[in-house]
């Protein structure tokens, strides 16, 4: 009898001694995914629930939130944050779901590569952001853009 189970169960697969990728992407996702529930809902609670609520949100009150670094980082990590958990989970799919070797290395770079353009162009809007930029004397900013 044990020599029949043992020719039906395959042996273990031996364990990678390097750095073991999957195992930091697992604890990146539930860790991400923490992190991620405190800053959106305080970023929902900042934007809805204070003040005036959902009446307050306009071009102003971006700008306003912008212009203060605590802002700035919050929003950026929100990005980060959400960008990389995305994509690590899009690409768990493809792992999963991808059977030629080929086609899941194209849509695994594919996805790291849009990622990293998102994160890049992201963070530069939020860091270079100026309400300023193309505002002219017919605008209803100029004033602000006067004083600036």
């Amino acid at each position: 009898m044990t020599a029949q189970l043992a020719s039906t169960i395959p042996a273990p697969r031996t364990r990678n001694k390097g750095s073991n990728l999957e195992k930091w992407g697992w604890v990146y996702m539930r860790a991400s995914g923490v992190l991620l529930i405190v800053l959106i809902f305080g970023h929902l609670f900042v934007n809805l629930m204070t003040g005036d609520g959902i009446h307050q949100i306009d071009f102003a009150f971006v700008v306003g939130k912008f212009a203060s670094p605590f802002w700035q980082w919050w929003d950026v990590l929100m990005l980060w944050l959400a960008l990389i958990h995305g994509a690590n989970g899009m690409r768990t799919i493809v792992n999963d779901y991808v059977t030629s070797p080929t086609v899941r290395r194209v849509l695994v770079w594919a996805l790291w590569l849009s990622s990293g353009f998102l994160i890049l162009l992201g963070t530069l809007v939020v860091f270079t952001f100026d309400p300023c930029i193309g505002v002219t004397e017919s605008s209803s900013l100029w004033a602000m853009c006067q004083g600036a």
